[in-house]
Order: C-alpha cells, then structure tokens, then sequence
C-alpha cells in the first residue's frame, strides 16, 4: 500500500494530543473576566473542533449553536486568545503513542502533514511546545486559507504544496469535519477511535463513516508498512 499512499495529514486537537485542560482553563478565564461562572470540562470538550473563534460563541453562551453579541464576542475572544496563547501547553499532552506513530511513518520517508481548524500561529506554538514540529512538512490552520474543514480545500492544498494526489493523502481525526473534509477531498478517512468524536456513532452515518478506524497511530504503519511475501 505504501505505493498508493503519498503522504499523512493529521487534526491536532484530539488526534494528536489532548488540549481539552488547557482550552478548558482558557473558556474559563474567559468567563471569568466577563464575570460568568466556570464550565465543566467536558462541555468544553463538545464545543471544540470547528475553530477557535467557534469555540468562543459556544463558551461564552453554553449552547452548541449558541452565537455571542458582537461586542461580547470581541471581549471574549481577545480574553481566551491572551490566556491561552500563555498557557497553550500547561496541561496538553501529546497521547502516548504519537511520536511512536510518527516515527514508523516518517521510516517509510511519507511526507506528514497538519490540518486543524485552530489558527495557524496557536497550532505552531502548540506543536513546538509539544516537540511535535520536527514531524510535519506543513501546518494548515483554520486561518491559514479561505475555509477550513469541513471544505476539502485544506486537503487540496496540502496535495498541491507536497505535490501528491489528493486521492493519495490519507485525513486522520477523530470528528466529523475530518471525515468529512476527506471524503470532499476524495482523500481516504481515518478514524480515531481515542479522541473527542465519537467515531463509533460518526461510523454509523454513511457520510460521516471513516475508510478505517485506528485505536492508536502506530496502527497506520502496520497499515501501510511493506509486506514480507509470506505475508501477502
């Protein structure tokens, strides 16, 4: 299979680590400068995927669809970039078999690449404090292009910078926007089964059901590694 595939891209936030403590005290300290009471983490954790801007509207009304005020947006938004920006990697913690995953997959010299929704310079500064950066040809954020995921663009992007077929660039992640920007893209979806989706409900929709799931990243080198004759 390694013939096929061309490169690796990944989500961030719930494929290659858990930033949900540090978004978390971030929506926190963003309600408590605007004088509202603390969330729990796990309803901080619901509202993550769709980019930070998104996330904000979501804490500071507590509500999936909720949409802030303007003015209230603006404060928000300025109070959570400040904080988090200082504390982006306080508690995140890249999961316990990424590098290793990482590693096995550069060993087969596939370019790896990043396509999150969070913004481009947060999720540098995120991958850099993590010592993850050293892994990635490219880093495509939520800002870095006129849309981001679910839209195939990021994907199409990172097929025309790394010069591959779209077609041959595996999306790995563990929501629905992963999913679906790799079936737009007509790139092959990965499911995480360890991050913040729920894949085994998102696996149940034809349109949201990944090509394969993985339950940790090393999975995907025993996918693509090259077979020993007695293997085939």
């Amino acid at each position: 299979m390694t013939t096929q595939i061309q490169a690796v891209a990944f989500d961030l936030d719930g494929t290659l680590c858990d930033s949900i403590p540090d978004l978390a005290a971030a929506a926190n300290a963003m309600r408590q400068t605007l004088g509202m009471a603390a969330l729990p983490d796990a309803a901080v954790q619901s509202y993550v995927g769709d980019g930070i801007g998104v996330l904000v509207h979501r804490a500071l009304t507590d509500n999936p669809q909720g949409t802030a005020s303007d003015a209230q947006w603006q404060q928000g938004y300025t109070a959570f970039i400040q904080h988090y920006a200082d504390h982006i990697a306080d508690h995140t913690r890249a999961y316990p078999e990424t590098e290793a995953g990482l590693g096995l997959l550069q060993s087969l010299r596939i370019p790896l690449a990043v396509i999150t929704n969070k913004n481009e310079i947060l999720a540098v500064k995120l991958l850099k404090a993590l010592k993850l950066d050293g892994y990635f040809s490219i880093v495509i954020g939520g800002d870095t292009l006129p849309h981001k995921k679910p839209s195939p663009e990021p994907l199409r992007h990172v097929a025309q910078v790394l010069g591959v077929n779209v077609a041959n660039i595996i999306m790995v992640g563990d929501s629905k926007n992963d999913i679906l920007s790799a079936k737009a893209a007509g790139s092959i979806a990965v499911g995480v089964t360890f991050g913040y989706g729920d894949m085994a409900q998102l696996s149940q929709n034809p349109a949201t059901k990944p090509d394969w799931t993985i339950n940790a990243l090393p999975d995907i080198y025993a996918h693509l590694r090259p077979q020993k004759p007695e293997e085939e």
